[in-house]
C-alpha cells in the first residue's frame, strides 16, 4: 500500500473515443450527445493544473499536534505564500495522514496545494516516523483523525473547512476520519482506499492476502517503525526484509520465532491477522470497514477512485453502493484500467490501454476540493455519479515497449452495478467448455490433486504492496523468469491442478461490466481446502503474438471453512458435495469477436493468498500439510457456473 505521490503538472487529457459498442447517442437536456458531454467533462477534469512557482508556499515542519491520550502527532504544514512570504488570512486545508513519512509531501502534495490557496497538512500516523505512540493497523486512525480535525479548525489560519486526501492506507485514514463525524471535514477523495478489509483486501473469502505479510516485514517494520529508530535494530529488520520470499514459503508465522519480534506491534498484528479469518467485530470496526459503519460516516461530498486491477477494487464499489444509498453527498466514483495508485498511467503489467486511460491526479483532486472547500462554480457536482473505463477494443498489436494495445473507452453511468446488466450464467461443461446452456449430464465431475507444497503461482491481478513478491495488473498467464515461484516456463493451463473452461471463439463483441460471482459445487478429501477462480480474456494467435495471449481480468478465492458464512468457521465432511460462492473483483472489458471467455478453477493462487494446508487445523496454527483430492461437479444437479454481468450492445 505504498503511497504514490501525484505527478505535479502531469498533462494527460482524458477523452472518450467513439466505438461501435459504446453507449448509444443519448442526448442531454442541452441537446448535446451523452458521448460528447462525457468527453467535454473529462477533458475539463484533466486540464493540466498550474505548476508550482518558487516562493508560492512556505513550510512549517514538525508541528506536534496533541491527541486526547497525550500522544503528539508530527505534522508538516505548507502555507500559501507570495515571493516566499506567508499570506495572511483564513484558508481551507487539505489533510493527508500517512504511515509513509510526511517528509515525502515536500516533493508534490504540500507545495502543490499550498500554491493553489490551501494549507496542506502532512501528518505521520501514530507510531510512525516522527509521531509518538504505538502503531496499530488502522484502529487508532478514527480518534487520531478526529482530534486532528478539531485542531485544524481551531487554528487562526483556518476558515473552518478542510478536505482529506490519500491513496491506499492513506485513503483508509480518510474513511476512518469520516467515521467520527469530524468538525470541518467538507470533502474527501479516497483513492484505492483501505475499506471493508474483512470481506476482501486483508482477509479475502476467509483466506489471508499475503501482500500484508510483505507490507509488515518488508515495507513497514524496517522503515518508520519505533524499532527502526535504533540503527542496530533497523539493520536486523532490513536483513529480515531480504528474506521475505523464504518467510512466505515457511508459513505459518509464529510469534517470537523471527527478527520481527524486535518490532513487537508489527509482529503482534501479523500473527493475529494471519490467524483471524472470521469477518467479525474486529474487521468490522471503524478504520477497517465502511459498509458496516455507514451510520456514523459523515455526510460529505466523496469522490472514490478505483482501478480494475487495484487490490481494493471490489471494496471501493462496496463503499460506493453503501454511501450512495445512505448519504446526500454527492457520492461519485471513477474506475479505470489501473493497478494500485497508478491512475496517472495508461500502461499496466503487459498491457497498454491507450493514452486516454490516464488522468491528471492534481487537476482531478483540485476540481473536487475547489468546489466544496472554496465554492468554485466548476460544475463537478453535475457530472455523472459513476465513470468507468471499458477495457478492450484496441488493435492488440505489439507496441514499442512490447506491450499489447488492448485499448478502451470512458463512459458515464448512473449507478453501480449497471441497471441494464443481464446477469448471465455460463456453465462449466465436462468437455472443458463454458456455455450458456445448462449441462444435461446426470453425473459429471472433474477431480484434481492439490498439493500445498506446489501451489499455483500468482501471475498479475489485483495486487498492492507486492514489491519483490508479486506482479501487478494484466499478464499473459504463463510462467517465466518474471515470476519468482514458477518452477517451469509453461502456461498455467498446462498444470494438472488448474481446470480450464472456455467458450468457443466469440461471434461478436461481448461486454462484461460489473462484479463476478462463481457458483461452484465441489467436494474434497480434506476437512478444509480452498477453491479459486480466475476470469481470463483469451486472445487468438496473431502476427505479433503467435501463441495468443491469456490475459487475466479478475480472480477470487473461498476458504471452504467459510463457505456458509464469512463470520464463522465450519469444517467439511470429506467426500460430501457443497455449494461454494467465489466472489471475484469487478471488471469492465470487451471480449472482441474471435476471443474466448475463460474460467480457471483451482485451489491456490500463491503468494496472492496464503496456501491452505488442507488439514483443518487452526488458521496459522498448522504443523502438517496433506495433499487433497478436490472435485468440481458440472452436471444437471450440480450446475457449476460463473455469473457474468453482460451489458447489451
Amino acid at each position: 500500500m505504498r503511497k504514490v505521490l501525484p505527478a505535479t503538472g502531469l498533462a494527460v487529457v482524458l477523452a472518450v473515443v467513439a466505438a461501435s459498442w459504446v453507449l448509444p447517442q443519448i442526448t442531454t437536456g442541452s441537446g448535446e450527445t451523452q458521448l460528447a458531454a462525457t468527453a467535454r467533462l473529462l477533458a475539463v477534469a484533466s486540464e493540466p493544473a498550474t505548476s508550482v512557482e518558487s516562493g508560492s508556499f512556505v513550510a512549517q515542519k514538525d508541528v506536534m499536534v496533541p491527541i486526547r491520550d497525550g500522544v503528539h502527532l508530527a505534522s508538516d504544514l505548507y502555507f500559501p505564500a507570495k515571493d516566499g512570504v506567508k499570506l495572511e488570512g483564513k484558508f481551507p486545508a487539505i489533510l493527508e495522514r500517512t504511515p509513509y513519512n510526511k517528509a515525502g509531501a515536500a516533493s508534490a502534495f504540500g507545495p502543490f496545494f499550498a500554491s493553489h490557496g490551501y494549507v496542506a497538512i502532512a501528518q505521520d500516523t501514530r507510531g510512525r516516523y516522527g509521531s509518538e505512540g504505538v502503531w496499530h493497523m488502522m484502529t487508532d486512525d478514527m480518534a487520531d483523525g478526529c482530534d486532528t480535525a478539531a485542531w485544524i479548525v481551531a487554528q487562526s489560519w483556518s476558515n473552518g473547512r478542510f478536505g482529506s486526501y490519500g491513496t491506499s492506507y492513506v485513503g483508509g485514514t480518510e474513511h476512518a476520519l469520516a467515521e467520527c463525524n469530524p468538525p470541518g471535514l467538507a470533502a474527501e477523495v479516497p483513492v484505492d482506499a483501505v475499506s471493508n478489509a474483512g470481506y476482501f483486501g486483508m482477509r479475502n473469502g476467509g483466506a489471508f492476502e499475503l501482500r500484508f505479510m510483505n507490507w509488515i516485514i518488508a515495507m513497514s517494520a524496517p522503515d518508520g517503525s519505533r524499532a527502526a529508530r535504533d540503527p542496530g535494530t533497523r539493520q536486523v529488520l532490513e536483513e529480515a526484509r531480504s528474506h521475505i520470499r523464504e518467510y512466505l514459503l515457511a508459513l505459518p508465522f509464529r510469534k517470537g520465532m523471527t527478527p520481527l519480534e524486535l518490532a513487537p506491534e508489527y509482529e503482534d498484528w501479523l500473527v493475529y491477522a494471519l490467524g483471524h479469518g472470521a469477518n467479525d467485530a474486529y474487521w468490522k470496526q471503524p478504520g477497517f470497514d465502511v459498509v458496516d459503519q455507514v451510520a456514523r460516516y459523515k455526510d460529505v461530498p466523496v469522490y472514490l477512485v478505483g482501478g480494475w486491477y487495484d487490490s481494493w477494487a471490489r471494496q471501493t464499489t462496496m463503499t460506493y453502493m453503501a454511501l450512495a444509498k445512505a448519504k446526500k453527498g454527492p457520492i461519485k466514483m471513477i474506475l479505470g484500467p489501473w493497478i494500485h495508485g497508478q491512475h496517472m498511467h495508461h500502461a499496466q503489467g503487459e498491457v497498454d490501454f491507450g493514452p486516454d486511460a490516464a488522468i491528471d491526479s492534481d487537476a482531478f483532486h483540485l476540481r473536487w476540493y475547489d468546489r466544496w472547500l472554496r465554492d468554485a462554480e466548476n460544475g463537478v457536482e453535475n457530472e455523472a455519479p459513476v465513470k468507468i473505463f471499458v477495457m478492450g477494443g484496441g488493435s492488440e498489436q505489439k507496441i514499442a515497449d512490447g506491450r499489447h494495445l488492448h485499448g478502451g473507452v470512458w463512459r458515464d453511468e448512473r449507478e453501480w452495478p449497471l441497471s441494464r446488466t443481464r446477469w448471465t450464467p455460463y456453465y462449466l461443461r465436462a468437455d472443458g467448455t463454458l456455455s450458456t446452456e445448462l449441462p444435461s449430464e446426470a453425473a459429471s465431475r472433474t477431480s484434481y490433486e492439490f498439493d500445498p507444497h506446489n501451489p499455483v503461482p500468482t501471475i498479475g491481478g489485483n495486487i498492492s504492496s507486492g514489491d519483490g513478491i508479486l506482479l501487478q495488473g494484466a499478464w499473459d498467464q504463463k510462467c517465466g523468469p518474471a515470476v519468482w515461484n514458477c518452477r517451469d516456463s509453461l502456461p498455467l493451463s498446462a498444470r494438472n491442478d488448474v481446470l480450464v473452461f472456455e467458450t468457443a471463439p466469440l461471434a461478436e463483441d461481448l461486454e462484461i461490466t460489473g462484479p463476478i460471482d462463481v457458483k461452484l459445487w465441489a467436494s474434497s478429501s480434506a476437512l478444509d481446502t480452498d477453491f479459486t477462480a480466475k476470469l481470463i480474456d483469451v486472445h487468438p494467435p496473431s502476427k505479433d503474438f503467435p501463441a495468443g495471449i491469456a490475459m487475466n481480468l479478475e480472480d477470487g478465492i473461498l476458504r471452504a471453512r467459510f463457505r456458509n458464512s464469512l463470520e464463522r468457521e465450519e469444517l467439511m465432511k470429506p467426500g460430501e458435495v457443497y455449494e461454494f460462492t467465489i466472489r471475484l473483483y469487478p471488471t469492465s472489458n470487451v471480449f472482441k469477436a474471435g476471443h474466448r471467455v475463460r474460467l480457471d478453477i483451482s485451489s491456490s493462487n500463491f503468494p496472492r493468498f496464503d496456501v491452505n494446508p488442507n488439514t483443518g487445523e487452526p488458521l496459522n496454527g498448522n504443523r502438517r500439510t496433506v495433499t487433497a483430492t478436490n472435485t468440481v461437479y458440472h452436471d444437471r444437479a450440480h450446475p457449476s457456473h460463473v455469473i457474468l454481468p453482460v451489458i447489451p450492445r
